[in-house]
């Protein structure tokens, strides 16, 4: 028989070194995973090879529980700084000096008024789903979002200035979104909770809850605050009235929250009773319902079933979840791309390559910044144009090259 190439040795690799750490330190599965906020099954799993490497913030925190360099986890090439600083944005400098520059004084020009400031941050949103290099063109509006919101929230008063402070909050979202995988984490929390902030100002339930979903966006993935994060959403979730579409669509929202984060620590039953909530939420709403900037219908509830896979450490039906995928109604070119690139990496937890880089093209054809600033495609990518199957190994190539990297 032909020789298979169809797994990928340097993830196998780091699930030895893996598991050389951790009995280097002494420890068994169960505390390991306990020390590092995930379960023994997750720390099987990553020394196995069923699931390759985590991103930064866990490597960092694996290294730490057992007392050994990242270098002694990740070798010499699975981690280079090609993988993190080229991913970087060209306007990532001009977006931070906008988040760190302060308007402190009204000004000559005249403030903004709320309904010309939404209808800017409408087209911010519409540009951040829509088709192209979606990250760019959201670059290029954030600074001047940035600063005329501050400018508006300090000369209007009231009911308008209320407005604005949940325009604000948006602006924060859209933010935070343009800084994921950028070599800036932590811009990404003053982001975060800048937008959470604008909203308790703006006393607006509606804002709270989506400041509330994107904040548990940061603490998943720093692996941070489990049930600090459950706790929020619930909160959030309180606040929202569920006889109308825009109060249901964001209470089914942070039923997602909570129900991705207790995958993320291993609780089933949990996460899928939150699911169900935020299924049964979709329901109502009907299929054609798809909230117009936070995307919550139907498509997205069904999406994420995957990632709670994912966090389950469910490599079989993760793969299940991705081949029943249908992401039709999914408006939004990000979103569905970057659920194609979770889907790519249920098939690589199986070893099937063929499968991965077909979903990687995918997603990369469906939005190509958002496959250019993933860190799971940069890492795997030129693994795969190295060592993957013989029939995608030139896919692989290209792919690499088009994210900038050493094929």
């Amino acid at each position: 028989m032909p020789e298979q190439h169809d797994t990928v040795p340097e993830i196998q690799t780091f699930g030895r070194r893996a598991r050389a750490a951790r009995d280097r330190a002494g420890l068994t599965r169960a505390v390991a995973g306990g020390l590092v906020g995930r379960s023994a099954e997750w720390v099987k799993a990553i020394e196995t090879g069923a699931i390759g490497m985590p991103r930064l913030p866990m490597l960092i925190r694996m290294a730490t529980v057992y007392e050994c360099d990242i270098a002694d986890l990740t070798g010499d090439e699975r981690i280079t700084a090609a993988t993190y600083t080229k991913a970087m944005h060209a306007s990532l400098p001009a977006v931070k000096r906008a988040l760190t520059t302060y308007q402190l004084t009204a000004g000559e020009d005249e403030p903004e008024a709320a309904e010309v400031l939404a209808a800017r941050v409408r087209r911010a949103w519409k540009l951040w789903h829509g088709d192209g290099d979606h990250r760019s063109r959201v670059a290029a509006l954030l600074p001047d979002l940035l600063a005329d919101t501050q400018r508006s929230v300090r000369a209007l008063e009231g009911a308008e200035r209320r407005r604005v402070l949940a325009l604000q909050a948006q602006v924060y979202h859209l933010a935070q979104l343009y800084l994921a995988f950028q070599p800036e984490p932590e811009l990404i929390t003053m982001a975060g909770d800048r937008s959470m902030s604008a909203a308790q100002d703006a006393d607006s339930p509606r804002a709270i809850a989506g400041a509330a979903w994107y904040v548990n966006h940061i603490y998943r993935d720093a692996n941070t605050a489990a049930e600090a994060r459950v706790e929020l959403a619930e909160q959030a979730a309180a606040l929202q009235r569920r006889d109308d579409p825009e109060g249901l669509a964001r209470w089914g929202l942070l039923q997602l929250a909570a129900a991705l984060s207790y995958a993320k620590t291993g609780r089933a039953g949990l996460a899928w009773r939150y699911w169900d909530r935020a299924k049964d939420a979709a329901r109502q709403l009907g299929e054609a319902y798809v909230h117009p900037w936070l995307i919550f219908g139907h498509g997205i509830v069904d999406a994420y079933a995957l990632d709670i896979h994912l966090g389950l450490v469910q490599p079989g039906k993760a793969v299940e979840a991705a081949a029943a995928l249908d992401l039709g109604a999914v408006p939004s070119a990000t979103r569905r791309a970057r659920h194609l690139v979770e889907a790519a990496r249920a098939y690589g937890m199986q070893q099937e390559g063929v499968a991965a880089v077909a979903l990687l093209g995918k997603a990369y054809r469906t939005s190509p910044e958002t496959v250019r600033f993933s860190t799971h495609a940069r890492m795997v990518l030129p693994e795969f144009a190295k060592a993957g199957p013989p029939t995608v190994r030139e896919d692989a190539r290209e792919l690499t090259l088009a994210l900038g990297l050493t094929a």
